[in-house]
């Protein structure tokens, strides 16, 4: 079992191919997922695979309000059968006043309308997307590219335990079994990683190796 690297409770309304995947992903990277789903029976199919499930329409103030969503920081809305039950959800959700919102849309018009309604994040469907979604909204990676091999190539700031020092100093590849790429510092060009490459706290740093090991070192300060 993969080690546990987050506890933020998240809020995911819609349990659809997007959906599922994003809620899946996210309790597996340990933080407690709230599932809501309106269909009985696809709600069910989540048992024991997230924190909670409930059967509820999310696009009902009362029942968003039931949910005590004030209580959560983060939400996902994966709403795709309807445009108009996705809106009235995350309209819910930003008049219960969640500070940050990922909301799936399902073309540019309803993008442009989530966006309008003060949704944070606007994204494309699919489970692959679900899946990065997952990975970037903790805020620990800047961006992240997963292949199907388990291998995955991430743009994240330097941990900690590296700035002021070069490559070879922080030992990075020996401690956590991944490859610093490259570098790039604000107004200068991107530099292939050698182990004299000094790393500062300005700098963003592409890494690239195994999915679990990424995340390993992602959960770093």
């Amino acid at each position: 079992m993969a080690k546990k690297l987050y506890e933020d409770d998240v809020l995911v309304i819609g349990l659809g191919r997007f959906g599922g995947a994003v809620a899946v992903e996210l309790q597996r990277l340990g933080h407690h997922v709230v599932a809501v789903e309106r269909d009985a029976q696809l709600a069910e199919r989540y048992l024991g695979r997230v924190t909670r499930t409930v059967q509820a329409d999310a696009s009902l103030p009362q029942a968003v309000a039931n949910l005590k969503a004030r209580s959560f920081k983060i939400a996902v809305v994966g709403i795709g059968s309807s445009v108009q039950a996705s809106v009235l959800c995350a309209m819910n959700l930003v008049d219960a006043g969640i500070p940050t919102i990922w909301a799936k849309a399902i073309s540019p018009e309803h993008g442009r309308i989530l966006e309008r309604i003060g949704v944070n994040h606007v994204i494309s469907p699919e489970a692959d997307t679900g899946r990065r979604v997952a990975h970037l909204l903790n805020g620990k990676l800047m961006d992240y590219i997963e292949f199907d091999d388990g291998f995955a190539i991430v743009k994240m700031k330097p941990p900690q335990e590296a700035i002021g020092f070069t490559l070879a100093q922080s030992a990075i590849r020996s401690k956590y079994g991944v490859t610093v790429v490259g570098v790039k510092a604000p107004g200068q060009d991107f530099t292939y990683a050698v182990p004299e490459t000094k790393v500062t706290a300005h700098h963003t740093l592409i890494v690239s190796g195994p999915t679990e090991l990424l995340e390993r070192l992602a959960s770093r300060p």
